[in-house]
């Protein structure tokens, strides 16, 4: 298995730096992406970077990373508190796995802190801004 490193993407966050700026900032994922390549590079890793409003793409690339990847780093977005699926792909794959959230949900509505992805985590980030993507690959780089 190579040194790659999945950054899964649920619904909506293509609209980041756009969407509820007060809450999600202003970057957008292209930043985050850069930001996250660039990092990678510099320690050997390679990103690959997803996103999808749709939750079997989602799966889909849950299921390539068990043969690809060693390492998942997801923001499900609102499907953290909706998908089953998502849990059960994440169960069949045997790699670590950080869940990253922009926001801290847990200051957020109540049905917000409910996390079936986090049944599966190995850690979880929530409230450090789009800066919780970087400290969810700094987790993998300490690893390798």
């Amino acid at each position: 298995m190579s040194n790659v490193i999945y950054v899964l993407n649920g619904p909506n966050l293509n609209l980041l730096g756009k969407r509820q700026p007060e809450i999600y900032g202003y970057e957008t994922l292209a930043d985050v992406q850069l930001k996250l390549e660039t990092k990678a590079a510099q320690s050997g890793l390679t990103i690959e970077f997803f996103q999808s409003n749709h939750e079997g793409a989602i799966i889909d690339k849950i299921h390539e990373a068990r043969d690809k990847a060693n390492g998942i780093i997801i923001n499900p977005a609102a499907f953290t508190h909706t998908s089953v699926a998502i849990l059960d792909a994440l169960n069949a794959f045997e790699s670590p796995v950080v869940e990253v959230h922009i926001s801290n949900v847990h200051k957020r509505e109540s049905f917000r802190h409910h996390s079936y992805v986090s049944l599966r985590a190995d850690g979880v980030i929530a409230g450090l801004g789009t800066f919780g993507y970087v400290a969810a690959l700094d987790y993998f780089i300490n690893l390798s």
